[in-house]
């Protein structure tokens, strides 16, 4: 099974994080473009609407962006939701999981983060990974799946 790299980045409630973390949970990691976009804010608030869900199956759901820790802020109180978002600024872990990169974007090829999620066991080694993710009804999916397993 493949794992990641253990990471240390920033939470919106300004702690660090790592895999440590979150030991004895499952993970999604939610790889998103930018905080208050169209689809970005789709696939947090659906998170968000399936957070007792993914709390009866032991699971944790994490936001990760490139945006600072003030733009996460700002999109959490506009929105209302209340699971973590990291920040990765200097995009170290999206780049070590092929998160940012090339990307097509209606036929124009330009680089950036690439909608992914990433589930984790309670031990930290990927169990599914979700690419070219379409935000509408995905949390959805990663639930079913957890449930699944």
């Amino acid at each position: 099974m493949e794992t990641i790299n253990n990471f240390c980045l920033f939470g919106d409630d300004n702690k660090e994080y790592g895999l440590e973390s979150f030991t004895g949970k499952k993970v999604v990691l939610y790889f998103y473009p930018k905080d208050n976009t169209p689809g970005c804010t789709t696939e947090a608030v659906e998170f968000h609407m399936l957070k007792e869900e993914f709390e009866k199956l032991n699971t944790v759901v994490v936001g990760v962006s490139k945006d600072s820790l003030a733009s996460h802020l700002k999109f959490k109180e506009k929105h209302q939701f209340s699971h973590l978002l990291l920040v990765d600024d200097n995009l170290d872990m999206m780049k070590s999981l092929d998160i940012y990169g090339e990307k097509n974007m209606y036929g124009k090829i330009t680089l950036g983060v690439k909608r992914t999620t990433i589930l984790l066991d309670e031990q930290g080694k990927i169990i599914k990974r979700w690419n070219n993710v379409k935000a509408a009804g995905h949390a959805q999916k990663v639930v079913d799946f957890i449930k699944s397993l």
